[in-house]
């Protein structure tokens, strides 16, 4: 998995380049597999204003199914790393068991649905 980072407006401290693309690996972790690129923009949306102005952006391109983004603000930049991480994991996830249901709806006979299938076994 590639992964690119952006940062714009945004003042980091040394290292954070690193810490970003540790976080975004041990998130994805599992999920690595189907994912080809990911790419991290970090911004400062106020600027010196200050407030909840952090925006994180990760757009996750995936084999062959489209990609995944998400944005989220927070107080720090970090909040907002973690925050959209998660949300992109558990977009991912969904969107992998949707697809592994409907896999299953195909495999069922024609006319018979997942629950008369499951009622038949039972």
């Amino acid at each position: 998995m590639q992964i690119q980072i952006q940062t714009s407006d945004l003042e980091t401290p040394t290292g954070w380049r690193e810490q970003v693309e540790k976080r975004v690996r041990f998130v994805l972790r599992r999920l690595r597999h189907g994912i080809r690129h990911a790419r991290v923009s970090l911004r400062d949306v106020n600027g010196p204003r200050g407030g909840v102005d952090k925006e994180c952006r990760v757009t996750l391109k995936r084999d062959g199914e489209g990609e995944v983004v998400v944005r989220i603000q927070a107080r720090t930049a970090q909040n907002a790393l973690i925050a959209a991480l998660h949300q992109a994991a558990r977009r991912l996830v969904r969107s992998q068991q949707r697809q592994r249901g409907s896999r299953r709806a195909q495999r069922a006979l024609p006319g018979e649905s997942l629950a008369d299938e499951a009622l038949a076994t039972a």
